[in-house]
């Protein structure tokens, strides 16, 4: 299932036209992005991140990671994500990564 483009947003990366969104968790958060023009394989990126307990924790938030990710962020991870072997039309479950210090990561598959 494609990303909505109500809850996504468009991005070009190496000329190529992307959409990504962003799904909150606890203590992280999941970038997900697929490209707007074939449809294969998504990719999931785990974010650490407590910034959906901001307002739980307010005013306390010092001790908080409140990281969010800016469209710079989203395009280094969909770079990566392509150097590290996203085949945008491949088909499959999406590939899963984590991000950790501007790094992406690829998860173990166990």
């Amino acid at each position: 299932m494609s990303l909505n483009k109500k809850n996504s947003r468009p991005i070009r990366v190496n000329g190529a036209e992307f959409r990504w969104t962003i799904s909150p968790a606890m203590h992280q958060i999941t970038f997900v992005a697929e490209s707007s023009d074939v449809k294969g394989r998504k990719i999931e990126v785990l974010i650490d991140s407590d910034i959906n307990s901001f307002w739980v924790e307010f005013p306390n938030v010092e001790d908080l990671n409140l990281k969010i990710i800016t469209p710079k962020d989203a395009e280094n991870i969909i770079t990566q994500a392509l150097k590290r072997g996203w085949l945008i039309s491949e088909k499959g479950p999406p590939m899963r990564f984590e991000f950790k210090n501007e790094t992406l990561e690829i998860m173990s598959k166990h």
